[in-house]
C-alpha cells in the first residue's frame, strides 16, 4: 500500500465498456492552472502487462491540482499534515491481504537522495517501505519525497523489490523523476479540496495513478482516539481498477480497503502516538513471554503469552487493529502448539509486541530488538532447512540495520556479519548461516551496550 500504492488492494473494477464510453479527456484550462493536452492513457492488463486500446476515464485538466511547476527551496522539511513524511519516524500498518495477515513498516531513513527535477537538483527524503505477508517479507521499496514551497508534497520515484519465497522476483514499479521522461508527481496538495485531481504516479505504461479527492474534513477513529481533518480519495489505476484511501493528519496514508476484505490500516505511528513514561510492567512481561515463545513454542510458553497478553490489555489502551491482530495470531499459536506450524504465528506475535512497544520506546531501541528477533528467526528457519525463508530473514535484518546503522557508527562487526549472511543465503549455505547467526547475536548485544 503506502502512500504510493505499493500493494494494490481489490477496488471497484471499471469495465472496458465504461472505459470506452469515458474516452479521453481533451484540452482544458483555467485562469490559475496551465493548459495540458490530455493524451490517452491506455488500460494495461494487470495479469499480462499488455496495453489495450481503451483509454482510462481520466479527469479534464481543469480539475487537476498538479499542473504547476513546483519550487523546492526547503524540500526536505515535509510538514504537510496529510503527508508529514519528515515528521513521522515510523508507521506500522496491519490488516489482511489475500486472506493472509499483512503488516507493513514504513520508516523514515536518515539522509537524503538528490534527484534532478527540470534540470535542477532536489534533495528528497527517503522512506523505507517493508511489507510482510504472514510475517514474511513480500515487498520492499525506497520512496523519495520532497515538499514544494506552497506546502504540496511531491513524489520523485521509488526503487521497488517484489519478493517470492524470500528472494527478489522482480522490480516492477520502479521509477524516478527525470528518467524515461517521468515527471515529478504530486502526492498531496497543500490544502486539498473536494474534487481536486492529481497524479501521484504519472508514467503511463510503467506506473500511473490518478487521484480524486472525494471528501474532506472527516473525523476518523485513530489508534488512540478521534482524528479530525482526514480526507478520502479515490485512486484510478493503470488497469482500470479503483480503490479508496483515507489520509489523516499526523499519519499520512491512514487506511485502504475494508475490514471484511483486503485491508491495510494504521496500527500506530510515532511520534504521533508516542506516550511519555517508562515501558509499562505488563508490557515488559508480555515482551519476555513473546520472546520465549518465539525461541521455543510449547504449551507452557504459549500459556504464558496468553496470560501476559490478557494482563497487559486489561491495564493499558491498545489500538483496536493491533488488538484484533494479536488475538488472531495468538489463537493461531495456541492451535499450533509445539508443531512446526507454530513458527509463523510465533513470529507474528513477537512482531506485534515490538509494535506495541513503539508507543513508549524510541524506534532505534525497538529496531535493535527487531534485529534480535530476525536473528532468532534465521536460526529457526536454518534448522528447518527453509532456504527461501532464510533469504527473507536476511533481508529483514538488512532493513532493520539500514534504519539503525547511523545510530551505531562503530558496529563494523554487524556490517561484516550481515554481508556474510547475505553471501551464505545467496549460496543456500545453511551450515554457514547456522555458524554466523550466533556471532551476529553477540555483536548485536555488544552494539546495544555501545
Amino acid at each position: 500500500m503506502s502512500t504510493n500504492g505499493h500493494i494494490l488492494l481489490t477496488g471497484a473494477a471499471v469495465t472496458a465498456a465504461a472505459l470506452l464510453a469515458g474516452g479521453c479527456s481533451g484540452t482544458a484550462s483555467t485562469a490559475d492552472r496551465p493548459t495540458e493536452p490530455s493524451a490517452c492513457v491506455h488500460v494495461v492488463d494487470e495479469d499480462t502487462g499488455k496495453t489495450g486500446d481503451a483509454c482510462l476515464p481520466t479527469a479534464p485538466a481543469a480539475d487537476r491540482a498538479d499542473l504547476t511547476k513546483p519550487r523546492f527551496t526547503h524540500p526536505t522539511k515535509i510538514t504537510n499534515p496529510l503527508h508529514p513524511t519528515s515528521e513521522v519516524t515510523q508507521t506500522i500498518y496491519g490488516g489482511q491481504v489475500d486472506g493472509k495477515p499483512f503488516r507493513t513498516e514504513v520508516s523514515l531513513l536518515p539522509g537524503t537522495k538528490t534527484i534532478e527535477v527540470d534540470g535542477k537538483p532536489v534533495e528528497a527524503r527517503i522512506s523505507q517501505y517493508a511489507a510482510f505477508s504472514n510475517g514474511r517479507i513480500q515487498e520492499v521499496a525506497l520512496d523519495w519525497y520532497a515538499q514544494a514551497d506552497d506546502g504540496s508534497v511531491w513524489y520523485l520515484g521509488e526503487d521497488v523489490f517484489n519478493y517470492e519465497n524470500g528472494v527478489v522476483a522482480d522490480t516492477e514499479g520502479t521509477w524516478q523523476a527525470g528518467r524515461r521522461n517521468a515527471p515529478p508527481a504530486m502526492i498531496m496538495p497543500s490544502a486539498p479540496e473536494k474534487g481536486d485531481v492529481y497524479r501521484p504516479e504519472n508514467l503511463p505504461g510503467i506506473v500511473f495513478e490518478e487521484v480524486t479527492v472525494r471528501t474532506v474534513d472527516q473525523t476518523v477513529d485513530g489508534p488512540y482516539g478521534k482524528i479530525d481533518g482526514a480526507i478520502t480519495v479515490r485512486e484510478l489505476h493503470m488497469d482500470g481498477s479503483t480503490e479508496d484511501k483515507v489520509f489523516a493528519p499526523g499519519y499520512g496514508e491512514f487506511s485502504t480497503g475494508t475490514e471484511g476484505g483486503d485491508l491495510e490500516a494504521v496500527s500506530l505511528a510515532v511520534p504521533t502516538d508516542a506516550k511519555a513514561g517508562p515501558l509499562p510492567a505488563p508490557l515488559t512481561a508480555l515482551d519476555r513471554a513473546a520472546v520465549a515463545a518465539h525461541k521455543s513454542s510449547g504449551p507452557a510458553t504459549v500459556r504464558e503469552v496468553r496470560a501476559a497478553w490478557d494482563a497487559y490489555r486489561a491495564s493499558d489502551a491498545v489500538p483496536e487493529l493491533l488488538e484484533r491482530q494479536m488475538e488472531r495470531d495468538l489463537a493461531a499459536l495456541e492451535k499450533a502448539g509445539s508443531n512446526a506450524q507454530a513458527a509463523d504465528p510465533a513470529l507474528r506475535v513477537a512482531q506485534n509486541v515490538t509494535d506495541l512497544r513503539l508507543r513508549y520506546e524510541p524506534v532505534p531501541s525497538v529496531d535493535r530488538d527487531r534485529l534480535a528477533l530476525w536473528t532468532r528467526q534465521l536460526t529457526i528457519d536454518g534448522k528447518a532447512g527453509n532456504e527461501g525463508a532464510v533469504a527473507g530473514d536476511v533481508t529483514a535484518l538488512e532493513l532493520a540495520w539500514e534504519r539503525l546503522r547511523h545510530e551505531i557508527p562503530d558496529a563494523v562487526h554487524v556490517d561484516t556479519d550481515l554481508k556474510k549472511l547475505r553471501s551464505a543465503a545467496d549460496r543456500k549455505d545453511l551450515a554457514e548461516i547456522q555458524r554466523i547467526a550466533p556471532e551476529l547475536i553477540q555483536h548485536i548485544t555488544q552494539a546495544e551496550g555501545a
